[in-house]
């Protein structure tokens, strides 16, 4: 059965909270350190969401795809550059891509309609 976007954000809530509670420091400091990467800097936030994005289709993490999708549109980031950064994913990493270039369409369709914007 598939997760909706809320049991999917929940899911990964609840495991990060678990695993950043298990008493092992050096998950702490890679979360702090993935975290910070993320953040306003030289790059905005959005347009390094967008990268997390392309990266994360052509090494095909479904789960990572779902986040940044999501925080990719947090960040402001409208359907052109959701488009646009899912290209970039599939040029560089050629036709294996597209499995994960139709899950990211159907997320982005699922939060577009959880958030009832069709931008």
């Amino acid at each position: 059965m598939k997760k909706t976007t809320a049991e999917t954000r929940k899911y990964r809530k609840d495991m990060n909270d678990i695993i950043l509670n298990s008493g092992f420091n050096d998950f702490k400091k890679f979360f702090a350190l993935d975290n910070k990467a993320y953040i306003d800097g030289a790059l905005d936030a959005k347009t390094k969401e967008l990268m997390g994005l392309v990266g994360s289709m052509v090494l095909r993490c479904n789960d990572c795809i779902f986040y940044h999708i999501d925080r990719s549109l947090q960040e402001g980031a409208t359907r052109q550059e959701l488009y646009e950064s899912f290209n970039i994913a599939l040029i560089v990493g050629g036709s294996i891509v597209i499995p994960h270039l139709r899950y990211a369409f159907e997320v982005l369709e699922e939060i577009m309609k959880e958030n009832n914007t069709n931008e």
